[in-house]
């Protein structure tokens, strides 16, 4: 059983030491990436800011034709 014991001991110890992986870039160029996407999707969200109200003109005409007044 000792045999088996070391046996599996010297796989875990080679695994751990082959699945050590250093990063390509340091965490701060992952913030920084993570940051410019953040910055990125908040213009786009930003420049919807003011989409129904643009159209409202259209919509409350199309509303209005649709009902007479009285019913």
């Amino acid at each position: 059983m000792e045999n088996h014991m070391s046996l599996i001991t010297s796989l875990i110890t080679a695994a751990e030491e082959s699945a050590h992986n250093e990063l390509p870039m340091s965490p701060f160029g992952y913030a920084g990436i993570a940051v410019a996407v953040f910055v990125a999707l908040g213009v786009v969200v930003w420049s919807y800011r003011d989409v129904a109200n643009r159209h409202s003109d259209k919509f409350n005409a199309a509303h209005d034709d649709q009902h007479t007044p009285g019913h």
